[in-house]
């Protein structure tokens, strides 16, 4: 099993990755194109999968669900110190420290998101400071003066990852004259042939494209280019009344495309928009020893709690394996890196070791785009951001600090605790973990961290559903979102939008959205009245 990244540059790696290129030329739109790109676009699907042959998902019920990093008299002590609270008097012991010795103690203010953790070391700081220069980065298009910069696109959604990821913290819906940087539409459809069925049940990809507009609907372009289209939403106000009488709007979306650059959607292709999460603690999460997130499974719900959470598969694009999917809004992905890779790909166009094509997510029928320059300079690498580049925004991504809890001893933020707990909130967001001992690096190492998920795989119902599989997750299922920090995105971030698609205007409407496993939940908090529900957002508003 995975538990750190790799990254893997020897000349056997290279043979292997041409070998997949080849398998994969294979799922290739059948449609007129450059040899180039058909290379270009099968390599980097090989480049996530360059350990060869597929690993069968079954194999992954052959993992240890009891954590094999640790000594026996540590073992008792992780599992008495993760036992959930039954006392709500007063806070638990370190319950401010959420994110372990790495927690941020700063002053709240808009960087709250954006500080390192507290336990790296002085080098540590230089490199996460380098990460965070290239996270902020602006890139441009090919050919330019700038040759360290250039590559964007040619298709894209933003020109940097702060511009999606706005200090460190949550996206937003575009919102009167506000744009649509920070969400975009993920596009796809079903599988039509037995091939492309196999190599989604492999795990070979986790979603087919739309065969003209790709994965990704691309609202931006390079100068001279016709961008992909423009996201629309249209929003119906839909009236509930709580158990006591208060009523509460929320807004159900309707989503389409106008201004087509390249001719229709294919008619199955399915539009879900995703709104960028912050990027708190993601470290920690990838830290988190594996049989403790099996562990938690239930997907036939034998405890008949109705809560059956699956665990998510990915693979790793640095080695191929199997691993747990514990990032994205439908944990596709196994890593940060992988995370980091996929984001650069599909939102900047920029290519990595990871994820090659330097013509970004253009497909064959966009000859225009193929057409064009890439940003890959000899001297630098073979690919856009080569090598330590994504390197660098890795360690940035992987150490943003957790910022410590406010108000843990507050009585109304302990009354709201205890309905948290009592409500069954916590069948999916787990309060705590211990982190592995065995972790890559040694700031995460054996960290008792409160990120409340439980990093599964839930169905939310279909209020929420957007019908499109990814990975393993259906058109029904999202990962649970960790809390930790949310109570500070009206301060770093200037709104309080929820949900993969910012639909929920507030965390009330949050929950009221809630179905599926969830649906008991959110009836109870429904069901209480206005001071108790004061007191479960505080709690919240306190992480």
């Amino acid at each position: 099993m995975i538990l750190a990244n790799h990254f893997p540059s020897s000349a056997e790696d290279n043979s292997v990755r041409r070998n997949m290129t080849e398998k994969f030329s294979a799922f290739l739109p059948a449609r007129p194109s450059s040899h180039h790109f058909r290379s270009a676009f099968a390599g980097s699907l090989a480049a996530l999968f360059i350990a060869g042959s597929p690993v069968a998902a079954g194999e992954l019920a052959e993992l240890p669900h009891t954590r094999d990093d640790l000594s026996e008299p540590d073992r008792k002590r992780v599992e008495r110190v993760v036992e959930p609270a039954d006392s709500f008097e007063a806070a638990e012991k370190f319950e401010v420290m959420q994110g372990g010795a790495g927690t941020s103690t700063k002053l709240v203010n808009r960087d709250s998101l954006s500080h390192f953790n507290t336990n790296l070391t002085f080098k540590e700081e230089e490199t996460f400071k380098l990460g965070n220069a290239l996270f902020r980065k602006l890139w441009v298009s090919s050919p330019s003066s700038t040759q360290a910069s250039d590559g964007l696109g040619p298709l894209f959604n933003a020109r940097a990852c702060q511009s999606c990821h706005i200090k460190d913290g949550r996206g937003h819906p575009p919102e009167g004259a506000a744009d649509a940087t920070s969400m975009f539409l993920r596009l796809a459809r079903p599988a039509r042939t037995d091939e492309e069925r196999q190599a989604l049940e492999d795990h070979l990809v986790a979603s087919l494209p739309d065969p003209v507009y790709g994965g990704q609907l691309q609202d931006l372009a390079v100068p001279g280019l016709r961008s992909e289209g423009r996201m629309v939403i249209e929003y119906r106000e839909q009236p509930v009344e709580l158990g006591d009488g208060t009523l509460i709007s929320l807004r159900k979306p309707a989503y389409s495309v106008a201004d087509l650059g390249y001719g229709p959607l294919d008619p199955e292709t399915t539009l879900s928009p995703r709104m960028t999460p912050p990027m708190t603690g993601m470290g920690l999460i990838e830290a988190i020893q594996p049989a403790d997130i099996l562990a938690r499974a239930d997907p036939d719900d034998h405890d008949g709690d109705g809560v059956s959470g699956r665990v998510a598969l990915s693979r790793d694009p640095a080695t191929g394996q199997l691993a747990i999917g514990r990032f994205g809004w439908k944990a596709q992905n196994a890593t940060v890196r992988q995370q980091s890779a996929s984001a650069f790909a599909g939102d900047i166009g920029i290519s990595t070791p990871d994820v090659p094509n330097s013509h970004g997510d253009c497909t064959p029928a966009q000859t225009e785009c193929l057409e064009l320059a890439t940003g890959v300079q000899p001297g630098l690498g073979d690919t856009e951001a080569p090598d330590p580049v994504l390197e660098l925004v890795t360690f940035y991504s992987e150490n943003l600090a957790v910022p410590a809890r406010r108000d843990v001893d507050d009585k109304t933020v302990l009354a709201g605790k205890q309905l948290f707990y009592n409500l069954g909130c916590t069948s999916c967001h787990t309060p705590k973990f211990v982190t592995s001992r065995t972790a890559e690096n040694p700031a995460h190492r054996f960290q008792l961290i409160w990120p409340y998920s439980d990093i599964l795989l839930h169905d939310m119902g279909e209020g929420l559903a957007d019908g499109q599989q990814v990975g393993v997750a259906n058109g029904r299922e999202w990962r649970t979102p960790p809390l930790w920090g949310i109570g500070l995105i009206e301060t770093v971030n200037g709104h309080t939008f929820f949900l993969h698609d910012g639909r929920a205007r507030n965390l009330t409407e949050a929950i009221l959205w809630h179905g599926g496993e969830a649906q008991a939940a959110r009836d109870g908090f429904a069901a209480l009245d206005k001071a108790e529900r004061d007191s479960l957002l505080k709690f919240l508003e306190s992480l």
